[in-house]
């Protein structure tokens, strides 16, 4: 799963990074978790930076949810095969099938923490790209709930998730946000592409465009949220 990242980057960056105006102005979020106002692209307005809650609820929903993550696979790879090649049931799954047709969104991120699968949080990595590539865009999916009783309209968004690539399996983490590399940023928010081709993307990031390295179990608490926490405690994963 992908609960914390990291969108550090001036607003003025991810405008030119991603071709689009922000509609507001962030701060560096060095934990952003669930519940938080995150910068996010739509496909309703490719050309703009938007606020939105990390947390999907969609708009049919009686009630708040805050599913933070959406798995490509649906309720198939149980087991988070990493070599899993199946169908992607999120294009079945009642919770957002809507979304991963009509409503996709681009993520703006810098990096994101991820703990090992039996440890969690309290043993955590930072994950980026290789060679400052940043901020990059997670695949994600997007909708306006409105609130029945106070009539509040709630713009909210998921990471979709994948199976681990090489990297992610030495933390080892069973599951990764997908990454959509930038020739594809276009592609994938356009409801007129193809189903076929947009599940395509749903794919583990190269791992070799990657790295990781242990930071301090502080970062589990919501609370902490400041630079000295993203800092290394031992060597990167990978050596280069």
């Amino acid at each position: 799963m992908c609960g914390r990242y990291v969108v550090i980057s001036k607003v003025e960056s991810a405008e030119k990074k991603f071709q689009a105006s922000a509609s507001f102005k962030w701060q560096p979020n060095y934990n952003l978790s669930a519940g938080q106002l995150a910068p996010i692209i739509t496909s309703a307005k490719p050309q703009e930076i938007q606020a939105y809650h990390f947390g999907f609820t969609p708009a049919w929903s009686k009630k708040r949810t805050w599913v933070i993550n959406a798995r490509s696979e649906g309720d198939h790879n149980p087991d988070n095969d990493p070599k899993f090649k199946g169908a992607k049931g999120i294009l079945k799954k009642p919770f957002f099938r809507n979304a991963i047709r009509s409503k996709r969104c681009l993520v703006i991120a810098d990096a994101f923490i991820e703990g090992t699968t039996k440890e969690k949080l309290q043993k955590p990595y930072l994950v980026y790209m290789r060679d400052k590539k940043r901020p990059f865009a997670f695949a994600g999916v997007y909708d306006e709930w409105g609130n029945p009783e106070t009539g509040e309209v709630l713009p909210t968004f998921a990471i979709i998730t994948c199976p681990p690539n090489s990297l992610m399996q030495k933390i080892p983490h069973h599951r990764m946000p997908v990454i959509i590399p930038p020739a594809y940023y276009k592609k994938y928010l356009s409801t007129a592409t193809e189903l076929s081709e947009i599940t395509a993307l749903l794919e583990p990031y190269p791992a070799r465009e990657m790295n990781a390295y242990p930071i301090d179990s502080a970062i589990s608490k919501t609370s902490t949220n400041e630079a000295e926490s993203l800092k290394p405690i031992a060597e990167p994963l990978i050596r280069i």
